[in-house]
């Protein structure tokens, strides 16, 4: 492995690392972050909130390897936390890093904080109804998805036509941003798309074979119920985290915060115990929560080292334009921290100081 010292220069340097769950994001961006002498700012919407780290596989600081890591257990899963928030911290961040000579790397699954950094996506905080969104909802717990989906073709069909109909959290907020500004939140996006990013960037998206993602998905899921995720849902709701808190609409924690709550107040009323232990949950688990954890699905990274091949597509792709999208199989094992770096080198990005073997 090469470590490359390496200077920022004036033109606001920022790699991005997205794809699905499961793919290797976390991994990667360690690997990278050292190379490129950078920092990790989380772009998972659920990592910011404390006490939630079974369930949103969250790294924990002896996993981080030395690097800095951001927006991370950041908020209490009471308050609220949205794309609003995420833009003005994640700026907040970016700049606390130049400051220290480092370059940002911005890792995670949710899209949307991406873009609206990426792309200075003008949002303003009053945009919100809190009433309505808990209104959608409770819609969408009791008719599905689909029919609250149906609800957003009526307003907006071409924000349907991009937002799959089990992305509840997307569809109400294009739902309410219809109802409080009168605008598809389409026409909107589009607007948006062709305003010009406030950072000379470089983005990743890693993939990965269908059937071996979901495969890797699958075995996460079990990691996760073993490591304890049914407690952890328990422990929220016995400090009172609510339902409608914007920290249990994760998948997994929406899924599972009907079961936990019923086996709460079960065991509260039968004086067996202040709090369920594991053996128990795991038992009543076994019993009577199948149909639940049949929609738990959420994986945590998998590591598979990237960087050099990373470095190398980079390298082929000039220096004129911003925001390269470049696709990554997560599964070939071809070293990819040197083809990064050339990349990075090619387009002004960063500058080497000092080069060495370990």
């Amino acid at each position: 492995m090469k470590y490359i010292k390496m200077k920022l220069k004036n033109d606001k340097p920022l790699v991005v690392l997205t794809g699905p769950t499961a793919v290797g994001k976390t991994k990667l961006s360690l690997e990278l972050a050292k190379a490129i002498d950078g920092e990790i700012i989380s772009a998972d919407s659920m990592q910011v909130y404390k006490y939630m780290d079974i369930g949103t596989a969250k790294i924990m600081p002896d996993e981080m390897q030395g690097v800095r890591h951001h927006l991370i257990d950041i908020i209490n899963p009471w308050e609220e936390f949205n794309v609003f928030k995420f833009k003005d911290k994640c700026n907040e961040c970016i700049e606390d890093i130049y400051s220290r000579g480092r370059i940002p790397v911005i890792a995670g699954g949710t899209g949307f904080y991406i873009q609206a950094v990426l792309k200075d996506v003008n949002f303003t905080e009053n945009e919100t109804d809190t009433a309505y969104r808990n209104e959608l909802q409770a819609f969408a717990d009791m008719n599905g998805a689909k029919a609250l989906h149906n609800m957003l073709r009526d307003k907006d069909p071409e924000a349907a036509d991009e937002i799959h109909e089990n992305n509840i959290k997307r569809i109400i907020r294009a739902l309410e941003y219809y109802k409080l500004t009168g605008e598809k939140i389409s026409n909107h996006n589009s607007r948006e798309k062709t305003r010009k990013s406030l950072y000379n960037s470089c983005y990743f998206v890693l993939n990965k074979d269908r059937a071996t993602l979901y495969s890797d998905i699958e075995r996460r899921v079990d990691i996760m119920q073993d490591g304890g995720l049914l407690n952890e849902v328990i422990s929220l709701i016995d400090i009172g985290v609510k339902r409608n808190h914007t920290s249990m609409q994760g998948i997994g924690y929406h899924e599972l915060y009907n079961v936990c709550e019923k086996l709460l107040l079960r065991y509260r009323e039968l004086g067996i115990l202040d709090k369920p232990d594991a053996q128990i949950l795991n038992f009543s688990a076994d019993k009577g929560t199948d149909k639940d954890d049949e929609n738990l699905k959420i994986p945590a990274d998998k590591g598979t080292d990237k960087v050099d091949e990373i470095l190398k597509i980079l390298a082929d792709k000039g220096t004129d334009k911003d925001d390269k999208i470049l696709k990554i199989p997560a599964d070939k094992g071809t070293d990819k921290d040197d083809e990064i770096l050339k990349f990075l080198q090619i387009k002004g990005r960063i500058r080497t100081m000092k080069s060495k073997t370990e």
